[in-house]
């Protein structure tokens, strides 16, 4: 594999991503959203993932370049991710500054994007979803449903949702509200639930029973094959 660090901006905010690939041109990209802990080594396994899997990876940067959180510190990582949670248009735009970045690679084809997240990087692809990018899909794994007051644009993404049905952080009726957003927008949507699955269910270093994020090896297996589907369909 090919990798390298890539600097960009938004509104005034260095950030730097992680993009690699499996060596070739005129790959098709998958953009990486990280979970609320920032641009760390689970974004960038992720990344090397997609590459392995023939994809153009971009790790994208949520917080600004070298800012990270902290395992297990609930207050530090809520004040990174709360800003963005808040302010869906700040959201969206830092997405689709990475969105724009990551199209500019050179080993990149521009018109085969799309996007994978987890937990807050799950909110993050929604939302470029929600915003009417031109991405041909989007993966939530164990993300945050609930929209923001930012009105949605048409939307022309696939959408897939990966959820754990015992998530604390997303009870039931967050599910089924957002699967009727879906419905009413014209999405073209997946919703896989696993039972007995909850928080970060793809995440090896998750065991915090009482936070309610677990690592469940069996949930993830079965993402992974869905979401394997899902690029290969859309792709093609």
């Amino acid at each position: 594999m090919e990798h390298r660090y890539v600097e960009y901006e938004d509104n005034g905010t260095l950030l730097e991503g992680y993009f690699v690939t499996p060596g070739g041109s005129d790959l098709p990209l998958i953009l990486v959203a990280h979970d609320w802990t920032g641009r760390r080594q689970y974004a960038i396994d992720k990344a090397n993932e997609m590459a392995d899997r023939g994809y153009a990876a971009f790790a994208l940067d949520m917080y600004g370049k070298g800012v990270f959180g902290r395992d297990g510190d609930v207050e530090y990582n809520s004040s990174l991710m709360g800003p963005f949670a808040m302010d869906r248009l700040k959201l969206r735009q830092r997405v689709h500054a990475a969105l724009t970045a990551g199209r500019a690679q050179p080993e990149v084809n521009g018109q085969q994007v799309a996007a994978i997240g987890y937990c807050f990087g799950g909110m993050c692809v929604l939302e470029l979803a929600r915003s009417g990018a031109d991405v041909l899909g989007v993966v939530s794994v164990h993300g945050i449903f609930s929209p923001g007051e930012v009105a949605n644009e048409a939307m022309t993404s696939k959408v897939l949702c990966l959820h754990g049905h015992d998530d604390p952080m997303v009870p039931p009726e967050q599910v089924v509200a957002f699967e009727q957003e879906m419905t009413a927008a014209g999405v073209d949507w997946q919703m896989h639930v696993y039972g007995a699955t909850t928080h970060a269910f793809t995440n090896p270093g998750a065991n915090n029973p009482d936070f309610g994020t677990v690592y469940s090896e069996r949930a993830n297996r079965r993402a992974d094959r869905s979401t394997t589907d899902f690029f290969e369909e859309i792709f093609n």
